[in-house]
Order: structure tokens, then sequence, then C-alpha cells
């Protein structure tokens, strides 16, 4: 069973940089297309961005310019650098393997959480 462990959120004023990291366990990491989600209290989960198995990037439109996703296939590690942070990022940050259509594959880790305030 893949397990997924979420790290690097934190408090920071609006226009801070966070940088999250994603660690797989269990599973073949490097085979699978993933995605870093997010959810605000209230809200439904958000696709925020992901990246194929061959490298390619996708995010979306209120994030486009100031985050970006990497993946490390030899760590097992999925990254999203998120620059000029803004409240409305405020949320839970959690990753998984997205499937074509938008499913997800494996089970939700715990998340982490980013927090954009003054």
């Amino acid at each position: 069973q893949v397990q997924l462990v979420e790290s690097g959120g934190d408090l920071v004023p609006p226009g801070g940089s966070l940088r999250l990291s994603c660690a797989a366990s269990g599973g073949f990491f490097s085979i699978n297309a993933m995605a870093w989600y997010r959810q605000a209290p209230g809200k439904q989960r958000e696709l925020v961005a992901s990246i194929g198995i061959g490298g390619t990037t996708r995010y979306v439109d209120s994030v486009k310019g100031r985050f970006s996703i990497s993946r490390d296939n030899a760590k097992n590690t999925l990254y999203l650098q998120m620059n000029n942070l803004k409240p409305e990022d405020t949320a839970v940050y959690s990753c998984n393997s997205i499937l074509v259509g938008g499913a997800v594959k494996w089970p939700w880790g715990q998340g982490t959480q980013v927090t954009v305030s003054s």
C-alpha cells in the first residue's frame, strides 16, 4: 500500500514563499503522473498542479506564474515551490497520483497546512 507524507507547510506573510514536499513509499512513483491538491475551509478539494511521467506540467489559472511543480524520481518525492503567496492560497495541501479523468490512485496522506496571513 502506498503511503504519502506531505511536509513543508507553514504560516507565511503575503508575498512569501514555501516549498512543499511529498514523499511516496510503497509504490512505483516514477511511472505515475502526480498532482498537488488543496482544500480550504468550507470548500471542495481543488487540483492545483500536475506533472506527467515525462515532466509535462499543468496549473490551475490562479497559481500560474507563482507555483512550480517538480519531481525527483530517485527520491520518490514530489515538490511544489510556491512564490508570491496570497491569503487565498491558505489551505491544506495534499499530493496524490492522478489518473486519466482526474481520479486519484492512492489513499490520501495527512496533508500539510499552508497559512498566508500578515
